[in-house]
């Protein structure tokens, strides 16, 4: 999607269906009159950006990052092909920059982090694009711009919406920024709240894990002791030197490794059982052992009234069992 079709799929409900399959229009249908104007003033300033219009050039040392990331970690090997691409030639595409809401003067990253960073590190200015907008508008924008450029991972999808719902944005909001329906947002929440925030961002990015391996790392992390052993894996040096999607293969397989002997012990421990029968079948009973203890049921016609033969003599019984151990011990 080219960044001209900037939040298109908002502001127009013919291209949102064609994209979704006419399944919502979010921002059309739930968000708030004042919050729709707000996307309207946003989507006619991309336009002109594209145009060329209103671009300035700023140092990078007046510019603050987003108030949420969308991202986790660095990807090294792509930030460095767009400093040198930069370097090479020029930064192509502008920034978009607020004022900074808090602090006069300065300036907050709407997106473009990467290429304020590379020209921090080149020493050059920033070419940007600065338009005043409130927190909705902001996050709107970020997360069009992430979903047009299409390479944020599923984590980091969802680790950006529990990030906008931590700090008070609504569900129709978010569902906008990142151009998903209710169900997908339910379930990328899900896993970005289940899974410790420490192992998500040990992990990183993981570009080629989709939404159905996440969860499946959910289901395993429902156990504290996988969670332990999670923390201790990535810990370690030789799992940092992994790559991203090498680090959540590898966890992967060490929880589902330890999964299979927890089964295979248990099924090993399984208790003994066997079944005796007597006088034609009017009592029968199933024997178990597990460990020290063991076991009796009694079923059919005579169940009741042996059972209670046993109660009444289980002193007899025990006295008998001590006698033949001493005489075999003899």
């Amino acid at each position: 999607m080219a960044r001209k079709d900037l939040l298109k799929s908002v502001m127009d409900p013919a291209a949102d269906k064609a994209s979704d399959g006419g399944r919502t229009n979010y921002a059309m249908r739930g968000a708030s009159k004042s919050m729709k104007v707000s996307i309207d003033s946003l989507a006619e300033d991309a336009r002109r950006m594209m145009d060329g219009e209103t671009i300035v050039e700023i140092s990078p040392e007046l510019i603050d990052s987003s108030f949420v990331s969308d991202r986790l970690g660095l990807d090294d090997e792509a930030f460095q092909e767009l400093k040198a691409s930069i370097e090479k030639a020029q930064q192509d595409t502008p920034v978009l920059l607020r004022p900074h809401p808090n602090t006069s003067g300065r300036f907050m990253v709407v997106f473009g982090h990467r290429r304020v960073r590379a020209a921090a590190e080149l020493g050059r200015m920033v070419r940007a694009v600065v338009k005043p907008m409130d927190d909705v508008a902001h996050v709107l924008a970020q997360g069009h711009e992430n979903t047009a450029r299409a390479d944020l991972s599923f984590i980091e999808k969802a680790v950006f919406a529990r990030s906008l719902s931590e700090i008070g944005q609504p569900k129709d909001v978010i569902m906008s920024a990142l151009t998903v329906d209710g169900t997908l947002l339910s379930r990328m929440m899900s896993v970005a709240q289940q899974i410790p925030r420490d192992i998500i961002d040990a992990v990183g990015p993981a570009k080629q894990i989709g939404r159905d391996r996440w969860e499946g790392f959910k289901k395993l992390m429902a156990a504290p002791e996988n969670v332990k052993l999670a923390q201790q894996l990535v810990s370690e040096q030789s799992f940092v030197e992994l790559q991203s999607d090498a680090r959540f293969e590898h966890l992967l397989s060490k929880l589902s490794e330890k999964g299979r002997a927890v089964r295979n012990k248990t099924k090993r421990a399984a208790p003994e059982k066997r079944t005796w029968t007597a006088n034609g079948g009017r009592i029968k009973g199933v024997v178990g052992k597990s460990g020290k203890a063991f076991s009796v049921s009694l079923t059919s016609t005579d169940a009741s009234a042996f059972g209670d033969y046993l109660a009444e003599n289980l002193d007899g019984l025990y006295q008998a069992f001590l006698s033949q151990k001493q005489e075999k011990t003899k």
